[in-house]
């Protein structure tokens, strides 16, 4: 079983920048493919960004590519969100996930586990 909890939201004004963080409970953090996702209420999930196993390869949406990095650190169970030039339609609920394959997870399916999410609100 692996936990995870996400911190690092808040409220920014456009334009600026904030850091999601997911900590891992567990020893095998690094056997997952991480990610983090967005829900806005009333519409789906989607991906924004997912990590293979190594932190080697990234895959981002294109709505964000260009402005936010994730990034993970194995050694402290971690998975990182670095959000720039935040604009108001990046608002919404950050899930942080876990789930074997790059693939899957960027289509929204094959997540073993999801973090209770925080809330981005970005100000115009």
């Amino acid at each position: 079983q692996v936990q995870l909890v996400e911190s690092g939201g808040g409220l920014v004004q456009a334009g600026g920048s904030l850091r999601l963080s997911c900590a891992a409970s567990g020893r095998t953090f690094s056997t997952y493919v991480m990610g983090w996702f967005r829900q806005v209420p009333g519409k789906e999930r989607d991906a924004v960004a997912n990590i293979n196993r190594s932190g080697s390869g990234t895959v981002y949406a294109d709505s964000v590519k260009g402005r936010f990095t994730i990034s993970r650190d194995n050694a402290k169970n971690t998975v990182y969100l670095q959000m720039n030039s935040l604009k108001p339609e990046d608002t919404a609920v950050y899930y942080c996930a876990a789930g074997s394959s790059l693939v899957t997870m960027r289509a929204g399916y094959g997540i073993d586990y999801w973090g209770k999410g925080t809330l981005v609100t970005v100000s115009s």
